[in-house]
């Protein structure tokens, strides 16, 4: 199948406040990104809920990684509104729009887990060529060690994950 090259990426740090990794190594990519970057590809670290970081806190009101649906998508913005649905519907005005062909093509999305699964990658869609793909190459060059991949399709669920902005969602997770 002839699709369009991945030109845009994100890289998420600190969807749950309280998940370091992702937050280093987001700061240290916005500080010196000569690592990540590639020729005809734009790479973007993002801190997605900065407040939550700050605060050293899954969340301020309500957890950033469920409130990507058309619902929360579409809520007016009144003074009210939890900070999760704004910070929602900011990385959905600069990543996307979700489900268009505007969005980034690739939105790679660091966590931590308390749970003794080493590296694992999520995987949304069973169907999607591109990211079982590139899976492949990261379990079999990348990371020699294991590296499982979680499948967390359901044929019923629309993702509200902030990944799920992307053409191609990944979730990262480490201990």
């Amino acid at each position: 199948v002839d699709k369009p090259p991945v030109r845009r990426v994100a890289i998420f740090g600190g969807t749950h406040g309280n998940e370091l990794s992702g937050v280093f190594l987001v700061k240290h990519w916005q500080e010196n990104g000569a690592e990540i970057q590639r020729t005809g590809m734009e790479v973007k670290p993002f801190l997605t809920n900065p407040r939550a970081v700050k605060k050293c806190t899954r969340y301020i009101d309500c957890d950033l990684n469920r409130v990507f649906d058309p619902d929360n998508l579409g809520r007016p913005v009144v003074e009210d509104i939890p900070y999760e649905v704004r910070r929602a519907q900011e990385i959905n005005h600069i990543f996307g729009p979700k489900g268009s062909d505007d969005a980034y093509d690739l939105i790679f999305d660091l966590h931590n887990t308390t749970s003794n699964m080493g590296g694992t990658l999520i995987l949304e869609n069973s169907r999607d060529d591109f990211t079982i793909q590139m899976f492949h190459y990261i379990k079999n060059t990348l990371a020699p060690e294991r590296c499982p991949v979680l499948l967390i399709e359901h044929p019923s669920l629309k993702y509200a994950t902030t990944r799920s902005v992307a053409k191609h969602p990944v979730g990262k997770y480490e201990i």
